[in-house]
């Protein structure tokens, strides 16, 4: 069979970028590298759209936001670099929300049920679809996390141990259908938040990234035809997934089929006194017909607990989807193809696999990152110097708000109302020839910090410190990255909730690398629970230490 490669190569003469096609396929290397970086493209501009629309500093300066195109069956097309958590469990859930539903020219739904293909309640998701001459050729979809979803606490991630106390549930709806924007379906959403024009702007701000998604899509079919981008499409998954072949050939070798040594690591507490709750992980790899398939089984794993912990499968499918393309060469496409061969097997009622109403707001900040551990630690034993130290394990999760309204009342918001939202960034695990890096988000989550002149401006706080936590990173030949230290005075009364791991079970290191220092949280020089909720008068100093990142080797 005739092959077609494509080089780029740097000035050392190693290679840079390999495109490989067949002649089966009728695209050209250089045809599908084009349409691949085209169909990235537009997913990068419907981002750029959403932040530069958005008004919440959530979505507007951390980027807490996600963008991607899929095909008419809800096959991922391409997503941009955005949120992990977010990209992944779109990809995983966008099939039964495509093929489950009777689509119409102009539709466009909206979604932040976990149990119906999202994350948590925060994460609102929503999805137009792409007609042309009355066939359903596509999708375009955001997913941004709101900052008051309508939970009872400010920031709307409390420590909560029903689904229901987390916020108002978006069960998939039609936010547009028949050309009419759906307005009872926001109703209770809106009838629940303290401020609905900024909840209004943003949605506005996700359905215009839709459109501009939408408009770009159709314009590269028209230019391609209906049958030359389907082509391109099928190329770029057949691609995608000899990559991804690739990569499970080189870890299998020659063996018909492995099954890896158990691992397991655990999170540190749900919240409400259920402490050490183990997540473990057995590696599956089976050869059918020339093909491999991974699975991931987590069976053994604890079941779900009170605490909001608890996963949906869509974000566990998530951590599995990004440590399996943080393998793959950087300019493997992010497409369906890639995902083909993977199986995840999570019991029913685990904590990776929740039944609702469980509550879930923190599974898709903190256990998402613990799977990531867990996968890491299972692939050392077979690419022992491509597998770094565990990074931080944490997003550090603060809520906080004041003036909440009385959601049983009728009286108008109260002044001086405010509701935020942020993670923190920690330290980085170490690597073969690496040192970790420092002060960054890592893994499942990819937004920025909020910066102190639009913290201090948009909310009643004062930023009094905000430095490296020098020391926290694991020692080793490679030292892991250290984290940092943040710490909020408090200008007016207000409610906080404060959801972090690693506080209890420190990042490990590799290879004889040390672990990094556990993060630590103060409320005026006393240390706090790593999940807890608190009611702070103006000069309260809340300080956030994050932890480091283990290192790798012998020092």
């Amino acid at each position: 069979m005739n092959e077609y490669r494509l080089f780029y190569v740097n000035a050392n003469g190693s290679e840079r970028f390999q495109v490989v096609t067949n002649s089966t396929s009728r695209v050209s290397a250089i045809e599908l590298s084009l349409f691949g970086s085209r169909v990235s493209a537009i997913c990068e501009q419907m981002g750029a759209v959403l932040q530069r629309s958005a008004v919440s500093p959530n979505i507007r300066d951390r980027l807490d936001y996600s963008c991607a195109l899929f095909d008419a069956e809800g096959g991922l097309v391409a997503q941009a670099t955005h949120i992990p958590v977010h990209l992944g469990s779109m990809a995983y859930a966008m099939t039964e929300l495509a093929g489950s539903r009777d689509w119409q020219p102009g539709d466009v739904l909206i979604l932040n049920d976990p149990f119906a293909g999202g994350t948590h309640l925060p994460d609102v998701t929503v999805i137009a679809a792409l007609f042309i001459d009355q066939r359903l050729c596509g999708f375009a979809a955001s997913r941004a996390h709101y900052a008051d979803i309508g939970s009872a606490a400010p920031g709307s991630m409390p420590i909560s141990n029903d689904l229901q106390q987390e916020g108002v549930l978006i069960r998939p709806a039609w936010l547009i259908r028949d050309g009419e924007f759906q307005l009872a379906v926001l109703a209770p959403l809106l009838q629940q938040v303290a401020d609905q024009q900024r909840v209004e702007a943003d949605l506005h701000a996700q359905l215009s990234a839709c459109r501009k998604g939408a408009a770009q899509l159709a314009a590269l079919i028209g230019e391609l035809g209906a049958a030359g981008f389907q082509q391109r499409l099928a190329a770029l998954n057949d691609y995608g997934e000899r990559l991804a072949q690739g990569m499970l050939q080189r870890l299998a070798g020659e063996q018909t089929e492995i099954d890896f040594d158990s691992v397991s690591d655990c999170m540190d507490d749900d919240g409400f006194a259920q402490q050490d709750i183990a997540i473990q992980l057995r590696l599956r790899w089976q050869r059918e017909q020339q093909q491999l398939r991974l699975l991931f089984d987590f069976t053994g794993t604890a079941d779900q607990v009170p605490g909001n912990i608890n996963c949906p499968l869509s974000v566990t499918a998530a951590a599995v989807y990004y440590v399996v393309r943080s393998l793959l060469p950087d300019y493997t496409p992010n497409c369906a193809g890639v995902l083909r061969n993977l199986r995840i097997d999570a019991p029913p009622g685990c904590l990776l696999n929740a039944t609702g109403p469980a509550a879930v707001a923190a599974g898709n900040v903190e256990t998402s990152m613990r799977i990531v551990d867990v996968i890491c630690k299972a692939l050392h034993q077979r690419l022992p110097t491509r597998i770094p130290a565990a990074s931080q394990g944490s997003m550090n999760n603060l809520a906080m708000g004041g003036g909440m309204i009385d959601h049983s009342a009728t009286q108008a918001v109260p002044a001086g109302h405010w509701s935020y939202y942020e993670t923190l960034a920690g330290g980085c695990g170490a690597a073969q020839g690496k040192a970790g890096a420092s002060a960054l988000h890592s893994h499942m989550t990819n937004t920025l910090n909020t910066p102190v002149e639009v913290l201090e401006s948009e909310y009643p706080l004062r930023l009094r410190c905000y430095q490296l936590r020098r020391g926290s990173g694991g020692a080793g030949h490679w030292p892991g990255g250290d984290g940092i230290v943040r710490e909020y005075e408090f200008l007016q009364p207000a409610t906080v909730s404060v959801i972090s791991e690693r506080r209890r079970h420190a990042p490990w290191g590799l290879a004889g690398g040390g672990d990094a220092q556990p993060g630590e949280n103060l409320l005026n020089g006393k240390s706090l629970p790593a999940k807890c909720e608190l009611q702070l008068q103006p000069g309260d100093r809340l300080s956030i230490a994050t932890p480091g990142g283990g290192g790798y080797g012998a020092a």
